[in-house]
């Protein structure tokens, strides 16, 4: 990492202290650190796994369960609660403003399956404690605030892209793997998907959007930073490959006549692998799932199709290394007697982080003497879709080790309190602005 990536937060993105009033109240506010960690264990229940991990999946009885609880947690926190057409929570604070727009704050309580206690929990759970805090407080915030617990981020962002009105019609009624439609899930988590255009929100009707995330990687606690300050959301583009060559007998095929799908499959693995090394900067390249047909120990491969997927945050240098792999495909294709073609399955737009946010996150940081380093998200969050139509911003917390997605995964209680006093503080000073 270069040297202006890492920041001691107290000296942290300056200009915004100095529009604020001098010294308030508030900047002394902290959380119930022991309450917050408490709600987080608790949550743990709906969807144990015997790994010790949870399969709360969206629109599952342990994905129900799960929401239940928060929306009790939120209540407790005195917001007015409502389940809207797509089916994500929305808990909210009246503004003393009456034309302020609302400030959003939140995450996901739904997981991947055999997932972890802390992907998308820690947000949640924390932007609860802040609306608890403010509470407790009798702060009067100018701006309504709302605490978002999007629905099924795992599996498709759906809560957050109905929130912006990008969820197709022909997308819900199309069953998914289990063959169930996705508008008769949304009906069961008590969403009503023929009114979803009243769950839309154009753009500038949201004054911004803050949520708290686990890291996902190893970045910063290989590092000892206290705190992520996400510069943006990589972009995302899926590629379908399929490579024909010839199935045929492996006993009596020569090995100079074979047409082997499989082998020119190889090097393409290779070839992404080499391709995404080669470029300078954080860019990613996989190749996770690769299908040989017929499949057979006694018959030379006639068709592979594989994946390859691509992130960075800018889309333009992923259509490049695009470029360079499909035409390193063809000449590898051409060596092995074998035919190929591809089909963009699905592309994440990237989506930067406001600067003003950071701003607000890099303050907040500052007057709570922690340390931060500016960084991208390899993930994809609900946060880039409400960039699409506010000012966004997001904070990491370390993740030991970098395991995600895993039982394994995990977040010292320590570290799930600061980030929920940078949120606490962040939505403050957001609120002042």
């Amino acid at each position: 990492m270069q040297r202006r990536e890492f920041v001691v937060a107290a000296a942290a993105i300056g200009g915004l202290s100095s529009r604020l009033p001098q010294g308030p109240e508030w900047t002394a506010w902290r959380v119930n650190g022991e309450r917050v960690n408490r709600d987080l264990a608790e949550l743990s229940r709906f969807g144990r796994n015997p790994q010790g991990g949870v399969s709360r999946v969206a629109f599952s009885d342990a994905d129900i369960a799960g929401r239940r609880y928060a929306i009790g947690l939120m209540r407790g926190a005195g917001l007015d609660v409502r389940i809207d057409p797509v089916g994500n929570l929305l808990g909210h604070r009246p503004g003393a403003l009456p034309d302020a727009r609302p400030l959003l704050f939140g995450s996901h309580v739904d997981s991947v399956p055999e997932g972890g206690n802390y992907d998308g929990d820690v947000g949640s759970m924390a932007a609860i404690e802040a609306a608890q805090t403010l509470r407790e407080r009798g702060y009067r915030n100018r701006h309504p605030l709302v605490v978002a617990i999007w629905c099924d981020e795992e599996s498709g962002l759906t809560g957050s892209r109905g929130f912006i009105g990008d969820l197709p019609a022909e997308e819900l009624g199309r069953p998914g793997r289990d063959g169930v439609p996705l508008a008769e899930k949304i009906r069961r988590i008590g969403g009503d998907p023929d009114r979803l255009a009243e769950a839309r929100h154009g753009p500038g009707s949201v004054a911004a959007y803050v949520e708290l995330h686990i890291e996902q990687g190893g970045i910063l606690d290989r590092s000892g930073i206290q705190i992520g300050i996400v510069e943006g959301i990589v972009g995302i583009n899926q590629y379908d490959v399929t490579i024909r060559g010839f199935a045929n007998h492996a006993g009596t095929t020569p090995m100079d006549q074979r047409r082997n799908a499989l082998l020119a499959a190889a090097e393409l693995v290779l070839a992404v692998d080499r391709i995404v090394r080669a470029e300078a900067g954080r860019q990613v390249g996989t190749v996770g799932r690769l299908n040989v047909r017929p499949g057979a120990p006694n018959v030379i491969p006639g068709e592979v199709t594989l994946t390859v997927e691509l992130r960075d945050l800018s889309m333009e240098k992923i259509t490049a290394l695009w470029e360079r792999v499909r035409a390193e495909a063809e000449v590898v294709t051409r060596k092995y007697d074998t035919a190929f073609d591809y089909a963009l399955q699905h592309s994440n737009r990237a989506a930067l982080s406001d600067p003003s946010v950071r701003r607000a996150i890099g303050d907040a940081v500052g007057g709570l003497g922690l340390t931060s380093q500016v960084m991208p998200s390899g993930a994809g969050h609900d946060a880039q879709d409400l960039a699409r139509i506010t000012p966004m911003g997001m904070i990491f917390v370390p993740s030991v080790k970098g395991i995600s997605h895993s039982p394994l995964e995990f977040t010292r209680p320590e570290d799930v309190v600061n980030g929920a006093n940078v949120l606490l503080q962040t939505i403050l000073r957001l609120d002042q602005q």
